[in-house]
């Protein structure tokens, strides 16, 4: 594919030399990823963007009680620059039952790692979008039982919004 006076490969390549050139050089040291959660009950979806904060993915699904010591082996492998959380909502605006779970958690979190804000995105409907999206893209009965997987497609939905990507 053509780019201007660049084929695709060249500017893969270009792209390659100057990101080594300046792997070390602090350029990038400002960016760290964005993590979301879809807070649950017995579990939580994990979803954060890239380094660059351009693409996101899901990561993974960690039992509710294992998710400091989960964010904890997490940070010292990766630099985050924000904490997104899913506060669910009724349609008629008031908060769920979770609400207090989550501001405890946010409190014992902002206590360990006070240099990470935390955000906090609309969850409503996350979960029925996950579904239906499971089901569209041909994912078979038995894995759309699986409801870990519901839980990483909607902490992937809640982080697009926060990004203003859908």
């Amino acid at each position: 594919m053509q780019y201007g006076p660049f084929l695709f490969s060249e500017m893969v390549f270009l792209w390659s030399v100057w990101e080594q050139s300046h792997q070390n050089s602090g350029y990038f040291s400002y960016m760290g990823r964005i993590v979301c959660i879809d807070y649950g009950m017995k579990r939580c979806g994990i979803a954060a963007t890239d380094p660059l904060q351009i693409i996101v993915s899901a990561v993974t699904t960690v039992s509710t009680p294992d998710l400091l010591s989960f964010f904890e082996e997490y940070l010292k492998q990766e630099s985050v620059e924000k904490l997104v959380v899913g506060l669910p909502v009724h349609t008629d605006g008031t908060y769920t039952y979770l609400k207090q779970q989550i501001d405890d958690f946010c409190t014992s979190f902002s206590k360990k790692w006070a240099h990470i804000p935390i955000a906090f995105a609309d969850e409503q409907f996350s979960s029925v979008q996950a579904r239906q999206i499971i089901l569209q893209s041909g994912v078979k009965k038995e894995k759309r039982k699986d409801k870990a997987l519901v839980d990483k497609v909607s902490a992937v939905l809640i982080l697009q919004r926060y990004l203003h990507h859908i």
